[in-house]
């Protein structure tokens, strides 16, 4: 069956950076749109970003510039590069994945077939 494991969360510092990994299996992988969401206890999941078959890339607002969301089809993983991190980053990111998903759709969670666990990033000043 299909799963998707994240990895490399943990405790950063305002203005620093992290990067998190999700590797999936089960899937032919580089059909994929793939996306990194996040939540916290008092907001719902919110896209932060996505990375289709073509390798275009689509960004919150407040991440652009900050994050970077690429892709290893060999490996079957998908990674979050993010820097200048602030408190409001905060949350449990989860990465999703589907094969048939249309552009307009990438940022709302509900279209997306799979999903990981989840991998906490905590930003502390």
């Amino acid at each position: 069956q299909v799963q998707l494991a994240e990895s490399g969360g943990g405790l950063a510092q305002v203005g620093g950076s992290l990067r998190i990994s999700c590797r999936a299996s089960g899937l032919t992988f580089s059909r994929y749109v793939l996306g990194w969401f996040r939540q916290t206890a008092e907001k719902e999941r919110e896209f932060v970003a996505a990375i289709n078959r073509g390798r275009s890339t689509y960004y919150l607002d407040s991440v652009r510039g900050r994050f970077t969301i690429s892709r290893d089809n060999a490996k079957s993983e998908v990674y979050l590069q993010m820097d200048s991190l602030k408190p409001e980053d905060t949350g449990v990111y989860y990465c999703a994945a589907d094969q048939s998903i249309i552009v307009s759709s990438y940022r709302q969670h509900n279209q997306y077939d799979y999903w990981g666990q989840g991998t906490r990033v905590t930003v502390s000043s």
